[in-house]
C-alpha cells in the first residue's frame, strides 16, 4: 500500500523539528505506508495515533524518517541557493557558515536582500524533491 506524500512530508517535518534530539521520531511502515510517531515527552504521547509496534526498530519493516542533514538540506542547500540567487554574496555566506549562529545571520542577510520568500520557496521545493528521491531509494511508493 502506498504512502501519501503529505503524510511523508509531515512525518519528516516532525522528525526534523526535533533536530535529532530525540524529542520525536517518525517511522514509515515499508509494507503499508503507515506513519508512526514516537514522542519522548510524556505530555506529547497523546499525539501518537496508535500503539507503536513492538518491532518498530526493525528497519526491514519500519524505516526511520530522515532529517534535513540526512537529505543534504543544510549548508549545501544554502550554498546552492546563494550561487543561484545571490551570487555577489557568496563569499559572505561562506564566511557566515564558517561560524556559530550561521542560520540567524543568513536569515538577516536574506531579509536585507528581500530574498526570504525566494529562500523558503527554494527550500520547500528542494525538500519535496529530496523526500521523493528518498522514498524511491527505499522503495516506498507514494501518492499525492
Amino acid at each position: 500500500m502506498p504512502a501519501r506524500f503529505g503524510d511523508i512530508l509531515q512525518a519528516f517535518e516532525f522528525a526534523d523539528a526535533s533536530g535529532g534530539m530525540g524529542e520525536c521520531r517518525t517511522f514509515v511502515c515499508r509494507q503499508t505506508g503507515k506513519i508512526y510517531y514516537q514522542f519522548d515527552d510524556d505530555t506529547l504521547k497523546e499525539l501518537e495515533d496508535d500503539e507503536l509496534p513492538d518491532d518498530i526498530d526493525d528497519e526491514t519493516k519500519y524505516l526511520p524518517m530522515p532529517n534535513s542533514r540526512d537529505l543534504s538540506l543544510g549548508k549545501p542547500l544554502v550554498l546552492d541557493f546563494v550561487r543561484e540567487h545571490l551570487p555577489s554574496d557568496r563569499d559572505d555566506v561562506r564566511d557566515i557558515f564558517s561560524k556559530r549562529g550561521a542560520y540567524q545571520k543568513f536569515k538577516t542577510l536574506l531579509s536585507q536582500r528581500r530574498a526570504i520568500d525566494a529562500w523558503h520557496d527554494y527550500r520547500n521545493k528542494a525538500t519535496k524533491r529530496a523526500l521523493r528521491d528518498w522514498c524511491e531509494v527505499h522503495s516506498i511508493e507514494i501518492v499525492d
